[in-house]
């Protein structure tokens, strides 16, 4: 939540993971300003191929901004199905099983109805789709508000996905997740997908290649271990983290995360993208709910984030206490 304490003051031991609590509406586009901070260095050479030529743009010329979740996957990349082998088993699986489950992974939870493919007008296989990898023990279908259901990856599906990986060591390389937060944490973070299409769009549109995507937890799981790096060779620390206020600006700087009132503050998502100069940019989002009202509002406002107006719900702000961090580090 947002407020004024000082990181330093917290004990990392004891704490949960400070999700907000959020009830399921679906995203309106909000007015809020867009970053696009600029992280020096140059894009891997990878990241220098705009994919000009590739057969799953639309009429408009663009990538389905799916197919990035994918990128570094080796799966297949047709419609037939193949057997995938990893580890003791073999799965069948086609482009759309692959695009599906890296979609998935990449924000833990998504909704089932944005799972449809847009290309395909004839006819809905989205259930037939998710009935198949859910036979294939790679995915799980989990309840939103009552009424809706998410598709979030098993341990098995997370576990395939990170075997089939051409470069595990690459620069840009998406994290994938398994498993869900309980009903109410889900249902906001089900509404991230759903931002980060409409983001999607706004970039192609200025011919930006997006490289990956990162949650707010892999952000603040980095900003833990800076925080512990100096306790972890330690045996005589108490947990309690001893960087200055000056080295937390200093690493927020570094990261292109706003610092004020005493903290970091994170996005829900951060889109990491190339422009057509070939540099490396972010564009960070927030899905906020009618209750950023006052200081919550005020201090949203101040981030500089892309903010997406989501469902109503509970819960407050988004920055981010060190003390509660165990889960990250």
């Amino acid at each position: 939540m947002f407020g004024g304490s000082d990181p330093r003051d917290h004990d990392p031991r004891g704490r949960d993971d400070g999700i907000r609590d959020r009830q399921d509406e679906w995203l309106e586009l909000g007015h809020g300003p867009g970053s696009a901070a600029v992280r020096n260095g140059q894009a891997e050479e990878a990241a220098h191929d705009r994919e000009r030529d590739s057969p799953d743009r639309d009429q408009r010329g663009r990538i389905d901004p799916r197919d990035v979740f994918m990128r570094d996957l080796d799966l297949p990349h047709g419609q037939e199905r193949e057997l995938v082998h990893d580890r003791d088993r073999d799965y069948a699986l086609n482009e759309s099983d692959a695009r599906t489950l890296s979609t998935v992974g990449a924000f833990r939870v998504v909704p089932e109805r944005d799972l449809r493919d847009p290309r395909d007008r004839a006819f809905d296989t989205r259930e037939n789709d998710l009935r198949h990898l859910k036979d294939e023990g790679l995915i799980q279908r989990v309840s939103l508000d009552g009424h809706a259901r998410a598709v979030t990856l098993t341990e098995r599906g997370r576990g395939l996905l990170e075997g089939h990986r051409r470069d595990p060591d690459s620069e840009h390389r998406q994290t994938y997740y398994a498993g869900a937060d309980k009903p109410r944490e889900r249902s906001h973070d089900a509404q991230l997908y759903g931002a980060y299409l409409r983001a999607a769009e706004r970039l192609q549109e200025r011919e930006a290649r997006i490289l990956r995507v990162e949650l707010d937890r892999e952000l603040k799981r980095e900003y833990q271990r800076f925080l512990q790096e100096r306790n972890r060779d330690d045996p005589d620390s108490d947990g309690r983290p001893d960087r200055t206020e000056e080295e937390i600006q200093h690493w927020a700087s570094e990261h292109a995360l706003p610092y004020f009132d005493e903290q970091v503050h994170f996005p829900d998502v951060r889109i990491e993208y190339e422009d057509l100069d070939g540099r490396v940019r972010y564009e960070d989002i927030e899905v906020t709910t009618e209750h950023y009202r006052g200081e919550h509002g005020a201090a949203t406002a101040r981030t500089g984030f892309t903010v997406f107006r989501g469902g109503s719900g509970g819960g407050g702000g988004r920055s981010f206490d060190p003390g509660v961090a165990e889960e990250f580090v």
